[in-house]
């Protein structure tokens, strides 16, 4: 079995704020494979067993502890059912990339992202598949990350956002099913980019 994991805030008034694009990403994810979300409160997440013919048998998780507590959530599930770190995928927001666009890597540091952070923290290691999704960084002279990424996904970047959400679910799907590697030639060039 193995695990993508949306990052992102729990609530109703984070819904469509940049932050949660992995949620959203593995929200459709797990619609496209016919799963629904079942609340575990002991390890504070929504998750859904779903099954793939290329990736075989798959956990979709979205912790539900805010973004940047997200290991204390992942870490739990990943120990319980005995998944290897190299068996996790995390999909997350990336403000340094356009809106729309994607990046896959098979490990590297945290780049600054909170939740990232704690997720590598927990398990005590960086050696886990990443797939960002570019929401960028807002067309609001002067406003602070904080703003930019806990609003409202700007208009003029609202369909470009979606669609990086999809096709980050792909990938995901996709680094799942044939590893890292592989996604990353797929969908980390220039044409890959949500419109």
């Amino acid at each position: 079995m193995k695990l993508i994991a949306g990052l992102g805030n729990p609530g109703r008034e984070y819904e469509r704020t940049p932050h949660n694009a992995g949620f959203r990403a593995v929200d459709a994810l797990c619609a496209s494979l016919g799963g629904s979300w079942k609340a575990e409160p002991k390890w504070k997440a929504l998750v859904a067993r779903v099954s793939d013919p290329a990736a075989g048998q798959l956990l979709l998780v979205k912790p539900q502890t805010f973004m940047n507590l997200s290991g204390e959530s992942l870490a739990p599930i990943l120990g319980f059912y005995k998944i290897p770190t190299a068996d996790l995928v995390v999909v997350l927001d990336e403000v340094n990339l356009e809106p729309g666009r994607i990046r896959v890597r098979p490990s590297g540091s945290a780049g600054g992202h909170n939740g990232l952070k704690s997720v590598a923290q927990h398990l005590g290691t960086q050696a886990f598949a990443r797939v960002r999704i570019g929401v960028g960084m807002g067309h609001v002279p002067g406003r602070d990350l904080v703003s930019r990424v806990l609003g409202r996904v700007e208009p003029e970047d609202e369909a470009a956002v979606a669609a990086g959400e999809r096709l980050a679910a792909e990938a995901a799907l996709c680094v799942a099913a044939r590893g890292a590697e592989f996604a990353m030639n797929k969908y980390n060039g220039p044409e890959t980019v949500g419109a």
